[in-house]
């Protein structure tokens, strides 16, 4: 790029801006956040009611909450009992919360709707009164339970398409419609066929249906988790992840691009929705990046690159993570573990492409006395971080997940008062008036507790949903066998090659997630694509079950950053008034290691901290940095100056190279990076 073409941009944001993290109100001021939410987000399409309704659904959301960390702390009931009131809670508040259609007005209560709720907490119930009964009847049902587990199929049907969207309910459909359409299918696929009374017993009355494994990992940890993150968000863990993010890096080139990437990480790690991720970091950084001179459809992309990226970054994963440790039989941190190396490899790539276009169009940061303080923001909210510390410690302990999170929760409450405790002192003693002082500082944190419970409840609501539906697939594969005859046919349709089966199983989940969400998406191919990966062996050894799984959910994940359908980076446009498709396929190249990535664990397991010693890894992890570098370099097109579309070529086979593990693929891959370097270097001027 030539000089006269680069850009030095003085950001246009005053200091209190960027102190007060007030940046957020600019891009409000024409850009209605909720609306974005609520375009690109189904499970943000809630009622916002006020008066009894109001205090009936914040008293609901209040006891499900309670009732959550009530179980959790002193014991949970039998399996059927605690799934079922889980599910009860979260269908009622389904249907009193989201209208049957987006066009339906959100600041009034039909009664169709509390007909609804009250029929899907009675078809919950009835499992609970009549549980020793269900027990002794020994897979006979009555005509009773029939009509309940019909209705039960069709309220979570409903409840899917409102929360969730309409595609996972006609997935659904398609399934049940598979289990009567057996006889009628021809080949592999094909059945006897199942009777209605079958069908609806299995669903409704077992554990391999409605009230199977996936609602019961939102029953006992998924619920818990996300009721953690509302804590923490709630007590300003949020507002010291960007504030942390600014003052590390708001000063280096293009600052606050890099602060979009380390704030969206650190969100990512309570937020287990990427386009929830998206708006909360993205109405703060995407304005400040383009203040620096960055396009909108790039700053749109770099937020929802980072964005994206936080379902896989531990601690707190995505709730398919919490999912796959039950399916797996694998405790969850040692899931978290050995996501660690890949999570950071995926940041670090999106961090350094990040870099390599600041430097291509020579965008400064922002000035150090703009900035909040490291010190200072550490020391003013640096005991935040005290809970999750305490939860990791806890779940490296041995202790279960929701034991982990009940206490965290305990500790974010701990801590955070303790140190408005501190205030509130140092307060009084300046100033006095220490009655009326202690009634506002007991009101304002019970307000957080209730707000902090509320919220909880309310985000569990489309993971307990999505759950419930799944359920219904997962309860049709196990009664019909189709799980293993798709598995069988993935392998026959790849002519019996690991990478064809990869790359099939890849566009599978991409195509799924054009309208599933990740937990939906997750379970389906879990149950299909990853026995096929499994069958297959590297050097006399087979795949490992976890390389296999953590493969499938990171495509489930990425899909939502793939175009056509790329939800995560359309939100983000609508906040930098970007073109979408720009931005979706802008931000698809700085997500690209995200969708290499994969594919080295499941080729070198290592990575993911399997069968290996630590001279094995820090070779792997070597080479994969070198390799993500030169794939920075590509994807960007600038190094030194301007890539030739060759050099371009050149660097992407020497990422490839360098990515894959190997002595052989290592050399080759540092060769074309030093031939690359020398043509850098020896013609300046050339591009």
């Amino acid at each position: 790029m030539a000089e006269s073409e680069r850009k030095d941009v003085e950001p246009s944001f005053t200091e209190h801006d960027i102190l007060d993290s007030s940046v957020a109100e600019k891009v409000t001021e024409e850009t209605n956040v909720t609306e974005i939410l609520a375009k690109y987000d189904k499970e943000s399409v809630f009622r916002t009611i006020t008066g009894k309704w109001n205090t009936v659904i914040k008293a609901l959301c209040i006891l499900f909450s309670l009732f959550q960390l009530y179980t959790a702390s002193f014991g949970a009931f039998p399996t059927q009992i605690q799934r079922a009131a889980h599910l009860g809670f979260a269908l009622c508040l389904a249907y009193l919360l989201y209208p049957s259609s987006v066009k339906k007005p959100r600041d009034s209560m039909t009664a169709s709707d509390i007909a609804l709720a009250v029929l899907a907490s009675w078809a919950c119930i009835y499992v609970i009164v009549n549980y020793e009964a269900i027990m002794f009847a020994a897979g006979r049902s009555t005509i009773w339970d029939m009509l309940h587990g019909a209705l039960i199929i069709l309220l979570v049907l409903e409840a899917s398409r409102r929360v969730v969207g309409l595609p996972i309910s006609l997935v659904a459909i398609f399934f049940l419609i598979y289990a009567k359409a057996g006889p009628y299918i021809p080949g592999i696929l094909g059945h006897k066929g199942f009777t209605w009374r079958r069908i609806l017993h299995h669903l409704y009355l077992t554990t391999e249906g409605i009230l199977g494994v996936p609602i019961g990992v939102s029953t006992e940890f998924v619920f818990l988790f996300i009721l953690f993150g509302a804590f923490l968000h709630k007590t300003g863990l949020g507002k010291f992840f960007i504030d942390l993010a600014l003052a590390l890096t708001g000063s280096q080139i293009g600052g606050p691009a890099k602060v979009a990437v380390i704030a969206s990480g650190f969100f990512g790690t309570i937020s287990g929705s990427s386009v929830a991720n998206t708006v909360t970091t993205g109405t703060f950084t995407i304005p400040l990046m383009k203040s620096i001179g960055y396009r909108p459809a790039f700053a749109g992309a770099v937020e929802s690159a980072a964005s994206t990226g936080g379902q896989i970054m531990p601690p707190i994963m995505g709730a398919a993570a919490f999912i796959m440790s039950q399916f797996i039989g694998i405790s969850y941190i040692e899931i978290a573990k050995a996501a660690v190396l890949p999570a950071l490899l995926y940041y670090l790539a999106v961090g350094f492409m990040v870099h390599m276009e600041a430097k291509r169009m020579n965008l400064r940061g922002i000035p150090k006395e703009k900035l909040p303080n490291a010190k200072k923001t550490l020391l003013s909210g640096g005991h935040l971080l005290i809970p999750i510390v305490v939860m990791v410690y806890m779940l490296m302990e041995g202790y279960t997940p929701s034991k982990s999170a009940v206490y965290s929760i305990g500790m974010t409450l701990v801590v955070a008062m303790l140190r408005s405790s501190f205030d509130l002192i140092a307060q009084i003693a300046a100033e006095g008036q220490w009655r009326r002082r202690v009634k506002d500082f007991l009101k304002e944190w019970g307000n957080t507790i209730i707000d902090a419970l509320e919220s909880g409840a309310r985000s569990s609501l489309s993971v307990a949903v999505a759950c419930a539906c799944t359920g219904i697939v997962i309860g049709i594969v196990t009664l019909s066998g189709v799980g293993l005859k798709i598995a069988n046919a993935i392998v026959a349709l790849s002519g019996g090659y690991l990478f064809t089966t990869l790359v099939l199983t890849m566009i599978a989940s991409i195509i799924l997630g054009m309208g599933l969400p990740t937990t939906a998406k997750y379970i389906i191919l879990a149950t299909m694509a990853a026995p096929a990966i499994e069958r297959f062996q590297i050097d006399g050894v087979h795949i490992p079950m976890l390389a296999a799984h953590l493969f499938i959910m990171y495509f489930g994940i990425f899909a939502d950053l793939t175009p056509p359908v790329a939800l995560v980076a359309y939100a983000a446009a609508g906040i930098a008034k970007a073109d979408p498709n720009e931005t979706g396929f802008t931000g698809l190249r700085l997500a690209l290691a995200g969708f290499i990535i994969p594919y080295i664990f499941v080729y070198s397991p290592g990575l993911l901290l399997i069968n290996t010693d630590w001279r094995q890894l820090i070779l792997i992890v070597f080479s994969a940095v070198i390799g993500i570098c030169s794939l920075g370099f590509a994807a960007v097109g600038f190094w030194k100056r301007k890539l030739h579309i060759m050099e371009r070529l050149l660097l992407f086979v020497s990422a490839i190279a360098l990515i894959f593990p190997g002595l052989l693929t290592d050399i080759t891959g540092v060769i074309l990076l030093g031939v690359t370097y020398l043509t850098q270097k020896k013609w300046p001027d050339f591009s």
